[in-house]
């Protein structure tokens, strides 16, 4: 499960009022929910795009912190997806996936590779034992 933090200033339930109908209009019916870290996300069974096997996503509250975006995006072998004739799919699969994100943090796929690159940093630099 990744977890995504919105741009600075700027919160998930402002950015994504309704994100069970977002959810849905990038990926597919919700079939349930998944609890994570305290917080129940939505889970997508049976996804639109025939790359994804299953989705789950939703916000993750934390105590005095800015919610976070947590997503699991399950994706079938590139072998399998090619063979069943999907291979035009994977395209769309990769575009729904980096603009719900977009949408739902504010930030491209850079900006959030460029995150994740400064996180790994910090904690490359924390001594052992100190957290």
């Amino acid at each position: 499960m990744k977890e995504y933090k919105m741009r600075r200033g700027e919160y998930l339930e402002e950015r994504v009022p309704d994100m069970e109908a977002t959810v849905e209009d990038y990926f597919g019916d919700i079939s349930g929910t998944e609890e994570y870290k305290g917080s129940d996300l939505y889970v997508v069974e049976d996804p639109d795009n025939p790359v994804f096997e299953r989705i789950v996503v939703g916000a993750v509250s934390y105590s005095g912190k800015k919610d976070k975006l947590a997503v699991e995006f399950e994706e079938r072998p590139a072998a399998e997806v090619i063979a069943d004739g999907h291979a035009d799919a994977a395209e769309d699969a990769v575009s729904a996936k980096n603009e719900f994100l977009l949408e739902a943090t504010g930030r491209d796929a850079k900006s959030r590779r460029d995150s994740l690159k400064r996180k790994v940093e910090d904690e490359d630099e924390t001594p052992d034992g100190v957290s």
